[in-house]
């Protein structure tokens, strides 16, 4: 046998073996669920984000970026973790209904296009119609049309407008329920007073094409009076609140003081 050719097997062998050593490592990692609500800016609680917390027991004090995590793992994984979050919001199904509240889950688009071939999913969306579905990536034509025919899943919600492609391409693509403005953009325009004037009159053009418009990552007092005076429907950010464990659900402020 040839030399290159010893080493071009050599090299697959090596690849293949990283390759099991990396999907090992992630179907070993462990996940746990938190929440953050979302407030309108009267102060009342309109919603809750379920946010998955994910580790590795190596280091289990090291937090996994979940859309590292989520990007990782495979299409059937995804799957099963999108039922667990489902089955996890659907035993405090008691707490949406009495606070009439939402509770939202984030989820790419090709999983949800994957969903609507999930019977066991599709049969808990059906029985929770307090649930929203956040879409974290942006997804073009044709797809986009597909999403917007899926009234199985309910109104879907935009999240992170204002980074990668998540911007006014999308808006013009389907209708979204409500819009989430990425932390990074409220900050960049809220640094000036001509990126304040920019910043309510963007919100002013997001909300013709939707229900109304979410500000993420307000942290200062300062931030959340700046959203309270826009045209903004809703907040959330450590100002706010910070990440609650799923165990003091009953337990959260339906209206800030």
């Amino acid at each position: 046998m040839k030399f290159k050719q010893i080493t071009h097997r050599l090299n697959t062998l090596e690849a293949s073996v990283e390759s099991l050593q990396e999907r090992r490592f992630w179907l070993q990692c462990q996940r746990q669920y938190t929440f953050q609500p979302i407030y309108k800016i009267d102060g009342h609680l309109m919603a809750i984000e379920l946010l998955t917390v994910v580790t590795h027991p190596d280091e289990p004090e090291i937090r996994i970026p979940p859309d590292r995590y989520f990007t990782s793992i495979s299409s059937r994984s995804r799957l099963m973790v999108i039922e667990e979050q489902l089955n996890l919001l659907a035993e405090w199904e008691s707490i949406f209904l009495g606070y009439d509240i939402l509770a939202s889950v984030n989820v790419d688009g090709p999983t949800l296009l994957a969903m609507k071939l999930h019977q066991p999913i599709l049969a808990l969306i059906n029985k929770m119609p307090w649930v929203r579905f956040e879409l974290v990536e942006h997804i073009t034509q044709p797809q986009a049309v597909t999403l917007a025919g899926m009234h199985e899943f309910g109104p879907l919600w935009l999240d992170d407008f204002g980074t990668g492609v998540a911007n006014f391409s999308a808006l013009s693509e389907m209708r979204y329920d409500y819009i989430k403005v990425a932390r990074d953009l409220f900050i960049m325009l809220r640094t000036s007073d001509e990126g304040r004037n920019l910043f309510t009159m963007l919100l002013q053009l997001m909300n013709r094409y939707c229900k109304g418009v979410i500000v993420e990552g307000v942290e200062t007092e300062a931030e959340w009076r700046d959203v309270q005076e826009s045209p903004a429907f809703a907040a959330q950010g450590y100002f706010l609140s910070r990440p609650i464990p799923f165990e003091q659900l009953e337990n959260v402020l339906t209206r800030l003081s």
